[in-house]
Parts: structure tokens; C-alpha cells; sequence
């Protein structure tokens, strides 16, 4: 019996990630891997981010579900160029599908890459995809303990975004305990408060996103 480890198909996978990074660096392409649960409302807040950033950016995003394509097919309408992962019952993406994925992408007419990765609190946490920023999305109506439940994937993170936020006189979110939670989680991470089916704290975000990339071309 042949027994690999763990470790030995995270370091390939971590080896293939950078490899995936270094090319996405070299073509100008400013990539970001977007986690949370299912129906945290990802493709809600990439739709939103779409509108507020408003053609300054050329967008591109990878999809990625265990079966079917629709998030893809609502990214697809808004001219966005978009290809659709299944996993086929696998809980997250990895370096290997997103190289594959790719080949299906044209760098030179992309600016910012988003990976809207398998709803997933802890699968996805472990699996560096070759990006270059790490977004959890949260929704005021899967509670504020998700962070204490699930240290790895708000540590790997580099901001919060709650969504929903219009919901949050229907619900017992507290925003300052997951506010705390992150912060003792992830000093640095920024946290923004969102409603994006109203645009409700979207230009703060979008604006941050855009920061992040131009500063990403300007180190390059």
C-alpha cells in the first residue's frame, strides 16, 4: 500500500499556486480569490463591484461550483469574459484548475482577475490558488460566530466583507464581535459592510480593490 501525505500534495499544490502567480504578475494582472459560504452573496458583490468600478478596470473572473453554471451565466450578461469550473464534488478550487482554467483567459486584456471560489468555510482555506489578495465574504444571515468556528479562512484573509447588510435589523448579527474577531484574526485585513443588491457600502470596497491594484502594477 502506497501512502502519500497530506503535506507532500500541498507543497505541489503550493509550487503550482506560485507558478500561477508569477504569471499573473508578469502579464499586469492583479488576481483575487473570493471565499465564503454558499449563498453569502459573492456573486451579488462582484456584480456590484462591476457597476461601481465602472469600466476603470478590465475585469475577468474564473467561477467555481461543484456543478452548473450559473453564476457564471449572470457574470457572463455583463459582458465580463468568464470561465466556469466544476469541481464535480470537490469542496474547493486548486493551483492545478485555475491553471487549467487560464488557458481559456487572454492576460493581455485583463487588468483584475477574480476567482469566485466553491462555497466553503474550510476546504478552501488551505488551498493557495496563485493570487495575489484573499476576500471572505460573510452575510449578516449566517450568524457572527463564523469567524471563531473558522480561524483559517479569515487569518488567510486580507478583508472582510459582510453583505446583506440591509438585512441587519432582522437578524442578531453584531458587527463589532465580528469586527473584534477579525481584527485579533487578521490585524491588518480590512472590513467593509455591504448591501449589494442596494449599492449600500459598495464604493468603499470597489475603491479599495482599485488601490489594491494599482499599487500592485506600480510594485511591478
Amino acid at each position: 500500500m502506497k501512502i502519500v501525505a497530506a503535506k507532500k500534495i500541498l507543497k505541489a499544490n503550493d509550487q503550482l499556486a506560485e507558478e500561477n502567480r508569477q504569471k499573473l504578475t508578469a502579464a499586469g494582472v492583479f488576481c483575487v480569490n473570493v471565499v465564503g459560504s454558499p449563498g453569502a452573496g459573492k456573486t451579488t458583490l462582484l456584480e456590484a463591484l462591476f457597476a461601481a468600478l465602472d469600466g476603470r478596470l478590465r475585469p475577468a473572473v474564473i467561477e467555481g461550483d461543484i456543478a452548473g453554471s450559473i453564476d457564471a451565466e449572470r457574470i457572463e450578461k455583463l459582458g465580463v469574459p468568464v470561465v466556469q469550473i466544476n469541481t464535480q464534488g470537490a469542496c474547493h478550487l486548486d493551483a492545478s484548475m485555475i491553471a487549467a482554467a487560464a488557458e481559456d483567459l487572454d492576460y493581455s486584456a485583463i487588468d483584475l482577475l477574480l476567482i469566485e471560489n466553491v462555497g466553503n468555510l474550510v476546504c478552501t482555506a488551505g488551498f493557495d490558488l496563485g493570487e495575489h489578495l484573499r476576500i471572505i465574504v460573510l452575510s449578516t444571515t449566517e450568524g457572527d460566530d463564523k469567524a471563531a468556528k473558522y480561524p483559517a479562512i479569515f487569518q488567510g484573509s486580507h478583508a472582510l466583507v459582510i453583505t446583506k447588510a440591509d438585512l441587519l435589523p432582522h437578524t442578531n448579527f453584531d458587527t463589532r464581535r465580528i469586527a473584534a474577531d477579525m481584527k485579533r484574526l487578521a490585524p491588518k485585513a480590512e472590513t467593509f459592510q455591504v448591501a449589494a443588491l442596494t449599492g449600500e457600502g459598495i464604493a468603499p470596497a470597489a475603491e479599495w480593490l482599485a488601490a489594491k491594484c494599482a499599487a500592485s502594477a506600480t510594485d511591478d
